[in-house]
């Protein structure tokens, strides 16, 4: 048989930025925008669910080197979704770019533009606000149909018809079913019923959410991102600035990883909305914690699955409800809630008489969109342990101990007790951040 010579098949072929990784050249985000532009930081709520009763930014705005400083009442009423899918988004239009009403401890309560960070961080300490604190939706599981509304708003909009209800505090709900599920379980010999809950995880990238803004030779927005969805981006950006897209350009340069996280418009909105405010370059990169606290985590679930089959093991029929944690607000809840179900019941199909996939997709408060909000309470509580442990230092030889006593008394294995060791030993801001 005569061998046919591809072009393309069976040849190695150089990625087009190999010899730039290889060499250290510039590839991200910082390496390949220019200096000068404004930092842009964000002021977040130290509360659940509150309201912003007054807001004083003045000598906040006086300070040295801040441009700017917006609020609530500076930005667009359009509300949005930051979620990288297809239009019409099966997640629901629930956002503004800030909001008086805040939603979970890292909300964004005001925007700083200033020339320096050192400059931002000085203007952020000298903000003012009162909040009218309000009783928070703090567990997922008593969120459906609770009195405390998450998201009270009139102009709560759902783009796709999913089963979402924000007077309920329901994100999606359906049933995807086939046969009397009911009729077969009573009928099968083994009937097992279990509960299973899978956490929050937060991704953790080596790159943090990051962009950059500035307006190019024709007035366009040109936005710089480390995301992973270009023509979304640029569709939720024209949307909660009120701009065409074509009046936008989102370029994508080397991420250094997203798994996910990146598919979400986390942070793009701020540094665009001050270009547009001042004509400036603009810059927002997130801290680590920010990052944590207020990024795009794998949902929290709790899946009940109930299976019946015969004595010789044949599975007859599955019954699975799943009640997901979309957080504060509803990005990727209605999909991610169904890989439970949709991706799971058809691997056992060939042989079941009846299927049946319920699912539920709450908004509550604490977590918001963050896995380390849910955890605040109980890392408090593990540093107000640690403090008052015989011998609290900051020697080496405390460092080995908290490591030990991580790994014997709270059952964690060597290798994260040695990380959370080192994270209490090490930060000094962390305490405070923490109580």
């Amino acid at each position: 048989m005569e061998h046919k010579e591809y072009k393309s098949v069976n040849k190695s072929v150089r990625k087009k930025d190999a010899m730039q990784l290889l060499l250290g050249k510039p590839v991200y985000m910082e390496d390949i925008t220019p200096d000068g532009g404004l930092t842009v930081m964000l002021l977040r709520s130290p509360h659940a669910n509150a309201l912003v009763k007054k807001i004083d930014t003045g000598i906040a705005k006086k300070a040295p080197g801040v441009v700017d400083i917006y609020t609530w009442e500076d930005v667009p009423s359009n509300r949005f979704a930051i979620a990288g899918q297809t239009y019409p988004e099966p997640s629901p239009y629930d956002r503004l770019i800030i909001d008086r009403h805040v939603r979970f401890v890292g909300d964004v309560v005001a925007i700083i533009a200033a020339e320096t960070k050192k400059a931002a961080q000085k203007a952020m300490k000298l903000i003012r606000v009162e909040y009218e604190v309000l009783e928070a939706v703090l567990d997922f599981r008593t969120a459906k149909d609770n009195p405390v509304l998450v998201h009270p708003e009139q102009d709560w909009y759902p783009p796709c018809e999913v089963g979402g209800n924000n007077r309920r505090n329901l994100v999606a709900s359906g049933t995807d079913s086939r046969g009397d599920v009911d009729a077969v379980l009573a009928d099968c010999d083994i009937l097992i019923d279990r509960t299973y809950h899978t956490k929050a995880f937060n991704q953790a990238m080596m790159e943090t959410f990051r962009a950059y803004t500035d307006l190019d030779r024709y007035g366009r927005l040109h936005v710089v991102s480390s995301t992973q969805i270009v023509f979304h981006c640029r569709r939720i950006l024209s949307r909660a600035l009120g701009i065409p897209k074509s009046k936008i350009r989102v370029e994508k340069p080397r991420i250094g990883g997203g798994f996910g996280a990146k598919q979400t418009a986390v942070c793009e909105v701020y540094p665009a909305f001050v270009t547009l405010k001042t004509g400036r370059a603009a810059r927002l990169v997130y801290s680590r914690r920010e990052a944590q606290i207020a990024g795009s985590p794998r949902h929290e679930m709790e899946i009940r699955v109930r299976l019946g089959a015969d004595r010789d093991g044949r599975i007859r029929a599955l019954d699975l409800y799943t009640l997901s944690n979309t957080g504060a607000y509803g990005e990727h809840g209605p999909t991610t809630v169904g890989l439970s179900g949709h991706k799971s019941i058809p691997l056992y199909t060939g042989g079941l008489e009846a299927h049946r996939f319920s699912y539920d997709v709450c908004y509550p408060q604490l977590a918001g969109t963050t896995t380390l909000n849910s955890g605040r309470r109980s890392s408090k509580n593990i540093y107000e342990i640690i403090k008052n442990l015989p011998g609290w230092g900051r020697s080496f030889s405390d460092l080995l101990h908290f490591r030990d006593w991580f790994q014997i008394k709270m059952n964690f294995n060597r290798n994260v007790s040695c990380l959370i060791a080192v994270y209490f030993f090490m930060d000094n801001d962390f305490f405070n951040q923490l109580v």
